[in-house]
This record gives structure tokens, sequence and C-alpha cells, in this order.
């Protein structure tokens, strides 16, 4: 689908459903006629980026946890072996404790609500001391990003790939998120540059896809069943798949992960989650000698 850059913002409007505003002309001049209204365009972010140093490394099963602090705030990168990691001159390299990182995420990917905030990113940069600047965003048809502020000019050199490492054309990179590197630019507006490498992110894939939840969605269509119209689903084997300690208590269980730790009991509907206490609208039970909770459990609190 070819899409025309009416305005940068506008097609960003279009493609990510920002709301449109009508605000009255600013033309002073006073007229017989109706004034056409202007429309004003609240910024879309298509990144959210988390920025900071990696404080603590933690592996699991199949995901590694980063736990990325800058200040006094703390976020959590759960990244695979598939997980794009570069440094700032398009050098892939390995994610170390004190790298000072910018992960990308795209802003319109589920995120869970829990503290500290957990992100899957497409791509995380390591920041080093080398000459090299990137850019990740969304190029329209003629190459420039989604505000206008850079252009690209592909030349003979430059490396262009998907995330998958395999080699595209030119003109694979029109309408699509990419990771652009890139040493220098020119000062006109847009900047122009003819960058060294060009990731080319496919967005329908990489914000869906993790290998962990298909595995998920495996166990409960073979081990699960129903309580009050609401799904059971058993909880070591799909908390331990998501990277969570898991402790017997005789009556239950604890689970714990980072910063975070779920007390579950069977036959109460209500939980301990860290300090707090949460209500399920099932009580957890015993069943072939394994503790089962509502599916919502699971996709509220664990994914």
């Amino acid at each position: 689908m070819n899409m025309k850059k009416i305005a940068p913002a506008a097609m960003s409007a279009l493609l990510f459903g920002s709301a449109l505003v009508p605000v009255a002309s600013a033309n002073e001049q006073q007229s017989t006629e109706a004034e056409v209204p202007q429309i004003q365009i609240d910024p879309v972010h298509i990144f959210n980026d988390t920025r900071g140093t990696v404080e603590d490394v933690r592996v699991g099963e199949n995901i590694t946890y980063y736990t990325v602090k800058e200040g006094e705030q703390t976020n959590v990168l759960e990244m695979t072996k598939d997980t794009l990691v570069f440094d700032n001159t398009g050098e892939k390299v390995e994610l170390q404790k004190g790298d000072k990182i910018v992960a990308y995420t795209f802003a319109n990917k589920p995120q869970k609500y829990i503290y500290p905030p957990q992100f899957n990113p497409e791509v995380v940069i390591v920041e080093t001391e080398k000459a090299g600047f990137v850019e990740v965003d969304y190029f329209f048809e003629d190459l420039t990003n989604t505000y206008d502020i850079l252009k690209l000019n592909i030349g003979k050199e430059t490396e262009l790939f998907n995330e998958k490492g395999e080699k595209v054309d030119a003109k694979d990179l029109a309408e699509k998120h990419l990771v652009v590197f890139y040493t220098a630019s020119t000062k006109s507006i847009p900047a122009q540059t003819t960058p060294s490498k060009v990731i080319v992110l496919d967005d329908d894939s990489s914000a869906t896809k993790n290998p962990i939840n298909e595995e998920i969605d495996n166990i409960i269509a073979s081990d699960s069943y129903e309580v009050a119209g609401t799904k059971m689903v058993p909880l070591r084997v799909i908390a331990e798949k998501l990277g969570f300690k898991v402790d017997s208590t005789g009556k239950g269980a604890i689970l714990s992960k980072g910063n975070m730790s779920y007390t579950i009991t069977r036959g109460e509907k209500t939980f301990g989650y860290n300090k707090a206490l949460r209500t399920l609208t099932v009580a957890p039970t015993l069943k072939d000698t394994k503790t089962y909770v509502p599916i919502e459990f699971v996709d509220e609190y664990l994914k």
C-alpha cells in the first residue's frame, strides 16, 4: 500500500489513531465568509524509549531480565535470544551489566500493569564512546521520518537488513519502521544522511511475537478446565515458563520475580501482590495435585 505523505504528523495520526482537533484560524482579517478551521495534531510516539544503565541481569529459561535504572526510575527489559542488540555504530553486541542503553518498544504493544514497568523491546542500543548516531522511527515513501527531522539517502556502501539479518533492497525501506545508523548529517531541514546501516523492523510480527506466549497457549489448550464459567489453568508450570520462582506453602504458592511477589492461597479469591491485596473472580483450586488459577491471573499479572 502506497502512502502519500501529506504531513508526517497527519500520517502518523492516520496510522496510529491520534485525535484530530479542529481549532480556529489564526487569520485576524475580517471576512464575510466562514473561515476554514486548521487542524492541530497531538504528537504521536511510535516507539517508547527506555533509558538507563543495566544494574542487574537475571537469566530465565527462555527470557533474560535486565534491570535498568536512570535516577530514581527503574524498568525491566524482558529479552529473548532474538532481541536485537547493537551498539551505536551498528555492531552487534551482547548486553552486559554496566552498559548504558536505550531500548525501543512499539508504543502500541500491550504492557503489564506492574511495578517496576516491564518492556519487551524491539531493539536495544548500547551507547559507546565511538562516533555514531541512531534513529529508530517510521520512515515514509521518500524516506523521511515522522516529523521531517531526518531524510535517508541510501548509498552503495549502506548495509540493508531485515530483523532476521537477511539482506534487503533500498525499495524495501519505504513506509517501514527502521533502525538507522549514521555518523553525520547535513544542517538542512530535514537533515539528510547517508546511513552506514539500516535494519527494517517488521512491526506486524514484532509487536506480537513472543515464543513464550505460544508455549503458554499450548499448555492452556492441553491442561485447563472451567469453574463457574471461568477457565482454570495450572499455576506452577505457567509461572515457571514466565520466569517466576514458585515456592509451595502447603495451601498454595508464593511466586517471585525481581521486585514482584504473589501469594496464592487455594480456596481464597484474595491474593497478595507485594504488600497489597487483589481479588480474583474465582478462587484457586487443587486438582490432580496441582494448583489451578483463573486465566485472568496469568493474563493480567504474569504475562
